[in-house]
């Protein structure tokens, strides 16, 4: 594993529970590919290679776009990156907070 992303989708709507519905078909879309996730109250945490993880990036906006019949959604992506090696995992970082 060396690369792990923070992805926030946020579906312009206007209305809150339209955005969950959106969101929730992100997220669902997200775990159908099986790697560590962590979700969070503002982004949702993959872990994976660097390739497969940008396709998901990318897919993710896709499937806002189309899941809501909208036409703009606004991603905010972090990426850690490591070519030789791995990144530390999310177990490592927030298992002893929970």
């Amino acid at each position: 594993m060396n690369a792990s992303v923070a992805i926030q989708v946020l579906p312009q709507t206007l209305d809150d529970e339209e955005t969950i519905r959106i969101v929730d078909e992100v997220i669902a879309y997200i775990k159908s590919f099986g790697l560590s996730t962590y979700v969070g109250p503002f982004e949702t945490t993959i872990e994976g290679d660097y390739d497969k993880l940008m396709e998901i990036v990318t897919g993710c906006q896709k499937v806002a776009i189309e899941a809501g019949g909208i036409d703009a959604v606004s991603t905010y992506v972090k990426i850690v990156y490591k070519p030789e090696g791995e990144v530390l995992t999310i177990e490592k970082k927030v298992s002893k907070h929970h």
